[in-house]
């Protein structure tokens, strides 16, 4: 029996099909049309071939700012979700503290990058500055708008403070979402403090902890407010991560060119090691 086809179903998913053209689709296929051509101004193009893309790959200065950009996020991450998994084990599964630890871990969250990059810039200045004027009374030369290590300092805290907080609330809701039969069973079995986060919490949030790795490891390439509104990329070229990078190239020296084929090694980088990583983290779990 021939099965009979109805295409006005393509009528409803049209506008959903618009709406990814225009939010993703388009602006994507502009960076691309730019990665590939070349002007000399009054509006006229000329093919370029792959020419930007092999002076970007080329360039000390991409060089320069995306191993900057794997530091901090190396850094990052290696603070941030032990830290994050160490304070949702401390925190209350049950009872009136549990909304109020929850309320107190979203507050981060919930203030505007701009806003988080203005708190940090003024809280670390060196002569007025809470954080700068303590840590320079107890002895530190603390500087962060001239020494390159306090400007690093600053920034790898700040990021911390604002976003331990994602980390803490995907492992609380991994940990909360463990029967409490594994825990009468290693009480039973006498099994250690240690023991039961091993082989029974820890795998428990294997996959929430892959979604937070995953998040702040994009989340971290595409960092640009609160270190703009922090250092503004410095001192130097100090905190210039891949962000702040390509805004200065495509808007303060307008170099189209450059900047779309940065822009589409930039997203490459970023797709790559998100597959990688959820690779290595997922490679165990089709056979457990």
């Amino acid at each position: 029996m021939d099965k009979t086809w109805n295409n006005k179903g393509w009528f409803m998913v049209l506008p959903v099909l618009l709406l990814v053209a225009f939010n993703a689709i388009v602006p994507l296929m502009t960076v691309v049309n730019y990665s590939v051509q070349e002007t000399f101004g009054d509006n006229v193009f000329f093919f370029h071939g792959v020419g930007w893309f092999q002076d970007v790959l080329h360039s000390d200065r991409f060089h320069d700012a995306l191993g900057r950009q794997l530091a901090f996020t190396a850094i990052i991450l290696v603070i941030q979700v032990p830290l994050g998994v160490a304070i949702a084990l401390t925190m209350p599964r049950k009872g009136v503290w549990v909304s109020v630890c929850l309320v107190l871990m979203a507050l981060p969250l919930l203030i505007p990058w701009n806003v988080v990059g203005a708190i940090w810039n003024i809280l670390a200045l060196p002569d007025i500055g809470l954080l700068g004027r303590g840590l320079n009374a107890l002895g530190f030369d603390y500087n962060y708008t001239r020494q390159p290590f306090d400007a690093w300092f600053t920034l790898i805290l700040m990021d911390v403070w604002h976003w331990t907080s994602l980390v803490v609330l995907l492992a609380y809701a991994g940990l909360i979402s463990i029967p409490d039969a594994y825990y009468q069973a290693a009480k039973i079995d006498g099994a250690s403090r240690f023991a039961v986060f091993r082989y029974i919490q820890l795998p428990k949030m294997k996959r929430v902890l892959t979604i937070a790795i995953l998040l702040r490891f994009m989340d971290s390439f595409m960092i640009y407010t609160e270190p703009a509104v922090l250092t503004g990329g410095g001192p130097g070229n100090s905190t210039t991560l891949l962000s702040i990078d390509l805004v200065k190239i495509a808007l303060g020296q307008f170099d189209l060119g450059p900047a779309a084929a940065m822009s589409i090694i930039y997203f490459l980088i970023v797709l790559f090691l998100s597959w990688v990583f959820y690779t290595l983290m997922m490679r165990n779990e089709a056979q457990s």
